[in-house]
């Protein structure tokens, strides 16, 4: 077990209300409270006492209140009390919605009921075009009727595609300034203007780039927001982003390392020619996790033509979502075992072609670990793409890539941690033999859409990654063994214990652990109730947290497909836990304090 130093935090009485936002008083929150079992469930029903409670909610399901007032002055100047709109950062982004909105069965709208509508800075507000250091502050409204809001909200919510809440934020202060304009859509390009001017300012003591200086060694101490007493230098942006793609790319130790933990000579090499060839070139930065997942889905559309793609273990909600309405369809293998592969490959034996299969390491909630190397010959032979989804596993603790050609992840999660900004990442492998189609494809259709503040957190969040993954593969560990003593635990998931952990481990770097998710179901339903009620722990969706958060997942997740969820293993009543940074023998406690209040068998 790898030894960390104890961490100076201790666990106190967690006291966050219903609606507020998790941690509290976190303007850019992307988890909200739902403290307890019940207010899950009236949550998911629409109740009233905890729907007009919310303050704030997860970005791609609730549209956070800065949007909210933005979207609501654009309607009040545009459009009419009848119309709702939805907000994108660029015209692409824009037209494509209009596009699916359009031409999906699921929605009956036509073409002249939907208004695009852009606002960029005023001509006389504007800095310099050709500047490097200019950013993107356009928005674009689309403006529909107010009947066909919940079937346009989908595409939000799926794509990942709307705008930030501090993009959201800062536009609206400019439109209220006069200072941000609509302005009829051009056929040309979208001009690039400077980003915030309270933050155009060079903050007094910073640091000049020494020659031939790595961006990213500049002084970072300035990436944080004015309201914590220091300036923004917007100028550290692309800075900031390029720290980030050379983050992920292998700037971190652990990712340089072979497999230490029985893999093969071969896999090792495998892993070692794979990162040498690497670079942040490879790297792409989005809004978010689902962004990255939905954008290569697209660019594999784009560049291999329109085949049904392969859905491959149980997944987060929105990938199979995205796989089936955003192309032309998608197979499922809701199972993510050796039968189904099995049963693929007769389909493949006899002719069937598909554009590309996508699974998570390891899949969420259950936690189960794909055969990657199996997919991955079944790839080689039968010509088809494969995509990962790392985001619980994470960078620090396995290597995918050697099985991939697209790796994606959330770095809203673990390489965050703050749960105050989204982000999102796609890596394409260099050795793949998509690579360069899909490079060419990236080249041609890749818009940057990542605000830039928000690199600006992400960057200052994620630099100490690899000693958090770590002290979380500790502490999880460490409470995955509790719950497995428990007698009124049926189950818990967990890579480690998991009968598919031997595919797990074929990936795991020198130093890597097993990752902060787990998941649990019990004998009796009443005592997942009383464990989660009385868990002292923050609760709310997301998950890769600095703190331990849980959530019954499969009400929050599956409210309205129970049925069709159990079919899969997922449980009614199973709790997820993300584990988090707290002292190890004081989690533990609290575990075994809700656990108590448990029925025994």
């Amino acid at each position: 077990m790898v030894q960390i130093a104890k961490v100076n935090q201790s666990i106190t009485p967690v006291d966050c209300d219903v609606g507020e936002s998790v941690p509290p008083n976190t303007d850019h929150a992307v988890s909200v409270s739902l403290p307890t079992w019940q207010s899950n469930i009236d949550y998911e029903e629409g109740a009233e006492r905890v729907l007009t409670r919310m303050q704030t909610g997860y970005p791609r399901f609730y549209v956070h209140k800065c949007i909210e007032r933005l979207g609501t002055e654009i309607l009040q100047q545009y459009g009419t009390i009848d119309q709702r709109t939805l907000l994108f950062p660029t015209r692409k982004v824009a037209e494509h919605f209009k596009h699916f909105a359009v031409n999906h069965p699921d929605c009956k709208i036509s073409s002249n009921q939907i208004q695009i509508l852009e606002f960029a800075e005023a001509e006389d507000h504007h800095g310099d075009p050709n500047s490097s250091q200019s950013v993107s502050t356009s928005i674009f409204a689309c403006i529909f009727p107010e009947a066909d809001y919940s079937q346009m909200r989908k595409y939000w919510q799926h794509t990942g595609a709307g705008i930030s809440s501090r993009r959201a934020e800062y536009a609206h202060a400019l439109l209220k300034e006069g200072k941000l304009v609509h302005r009829k859509i051009q056929p040309s390009g979208i001009g690039s203007c400077k980003g915030p001017k309270r933050y155009q300012s060079k903050p007094s003591g910073a640091r000049e780039k020494a020659a031939g200086e790595p961006a990213e060694l500049v002084d970072q101490s300035h990436f944080v927001e004015e309201r914590f007493g220091r300036n923004l230098d917007i100028s550290q942006v692309e800075s900031a982003k390029l720290a980030i793609r050379r983050r992920i790319a292998g700037s971190i130790p652990d990712l340089a390392e072979p497999n230490g933990n029985g893999a093969s000579h071969v896999q090792a090499a495998d892993q070692r020619e794979t990162l040498r060839h690497s670079s942040e070139d490879d790297v792409y930065l989005y809004p978010c996790g689902m962004n990255a997942i939905f954008s290569a889905h697209q660019a594999l559309l784009a560049g291999r033509g329109q085949l049904k793609s392969v859905c491959f273990g149980f997944p987060y909600i929105d990938t199979l979502k995205i796989l089936e309405k955003f192309g032309p369809g998608c197979d499922f293998y809701g199972h993510g075992e050796q039968f189904e592969l099995d049963d693929l490959e007769t389909r493949l034996q006899g002719g069937e072609k598909i554009l590309a299969l996508f699974c998570e390491f390891p899949g969420n909630p259950l936690l189960k670990t794909p055969d990657l190397r199996r997919i991955k010959k079944l790839a080689d032979q039968y010509d088809f793409a494969v995509v990962i989804d790392e985001t619980i596993a994470n960078f620090v603790n396995a290597n995918v890539l050697p099985f991939a050609d697209v790796v994606v992840s959330s770095l809203t999660k673990i390489f965050s941690g703050d749960s105050n900004v989204m982000g999102g990442s796609a890596v394409l492998n260099p050795a793949s033999r998509y690579y360069s189609l899909l490079k060419e494809v990236w080249k041609r259709d890749y818009e940057d859409t990542y605000w830039a503040e928000d690199a600006i957190f992400l960057e200052r969040n994620s630099r100490d990654v690899a000693y958090r993954v770590q002290r979380v593969n500790v502490n999880a560990e460490a409470v995955a063994e509790l719950l497995q003593s428990h007698p009124s635990v049926k189950q818990v998931y967990y890579p480690k214990s998991s009968p598919s952990r031997e595919h797990y481990d074929e990936c795991r770097t020198a130093t890597g652990g097993y990752g902060g998710l787990i998941s649990a179901t019990f004998h009796k339903s009443d005592d997942a109730i009383k464990f989660f009620d009385q868990l002292n722990s923050y609760k709310g969706p997301s998950l890769g947290t600095n703190f331990t958060l849980s959530c019954p997942y499969t009400i929050l997740a599956h409210f309205n497909e129970l049925a069709w969820a159990a079919t899969y293993g997922v449980e009614r009543d199973l709790v997820r836990v993300s584990i988090g940074l707290e002292e190890t023998q004081e989690l533990v406690a609290t575990f075994e304090r809700a656990l108590a209040c448990t029925t025994e068998r």
